[in-house]
């Protein structure tokens, strides 16, 4: 798979290695070696070496001494933080997004339009078994939402947090539950909000984000995960 030339090299590489950690092919502690991903995705060291800082910042990867880069444990700390982060953030969304379609008929068709499409697309991915266009279309659902609440702030606020988050979902996705699941939830929370109901809107994106939380929690391995363990080698 080599990479376009837009967006930048950088950006990416950062979404492949993301989306190789998120579904599993690149495991926790597995050793990540520049050359090994330049070769893999068509590009020179620059980019790959900037992204690696990149997730390494987002404590996506960590350092392993001598060895360079590995990616890190699930730090459960962390995402119990981000997430409650982010539910505020979406309960936020889901409330003014329902207080608009209930302001508006032509904003609730728009609003249902839009979210149909994702929709079917999720549930499409659901039945394909593909989790990288799972974790794709999850995404631009709540990033939907975001943009369905009119406050352009949210989004951008919010997309720090996906960054970790999309390997989050990655492990809740192999982990759990059949993720149809997690689609039926989004239809529901579509739902509230093209119905104009926001208090409804906001309670079910609260309990689909919990859910996913507490799902995570009840299948991460315990342990210290500031603590490589047993480390794989080079990917391929």
């Amino acid at each position: 798979m080599h990479l376009a030339a837009h967006p930048s090299l950088v950006e990416q590489a950062y979404d492949a290695i993301v989306g190789e950690i998120a579904d599993g092919t690149l495991a926790p502690n597995t050793h990540l070696v520049q050359e090994v991903l330049a070769e893999r995705y068509g590009v020179s060291r620059q980019p790959i070496q900037q992204a690696l800082l990149l997730l390494r910042s987002d404590g996506v990867v960590q350092d392993a001494g001598r060895r360079g880069l590995i990616v890190a444990p699930l730090d459960m700390q962390m995402m119990r933080d981000r997430y409650q982060v982010r539910a505020a953030l979406d309960a936020l969304a889901a409330r003014l997004a329902g207080q608009r379609c209930a302001a508006s008929p032509e904003i609730a068709a728009h609003t249902r339009r839009q979210g149909e499409r994702i929709l079917e697309a999720g549930f499409q991915a659901v039945a394909a078994g593909a989790i990288k266009a799972m974790i794709a279309h999850d995404v631009a659902f709540h990033a939907f939402v975001y943009d369905a609440s009119g406050n352009p702030m949210i989004k951008p606020s919010a997309e720090i947090h996906w960054r970790f988050l999309r390997r989050v979902m990655g492990e809740v996705l192999r982990k759990s539950e059949p993720p149809i699941s997690i689609w039926q939830q989004h239809r529901e929370i579509l739902d509230a909000i093209i119905a104009g109901a926001p208090k409804d809107a906001e309670a079910r994106i609260l309990s689909h984000i919990e859910s996913a939380a507490t799902r995570l929690a009840a299948d991460a391995p315990t342990g210290d995960a500031s603590k490589p363990g047993r480390q794989r080698r080079n990917p391929r």
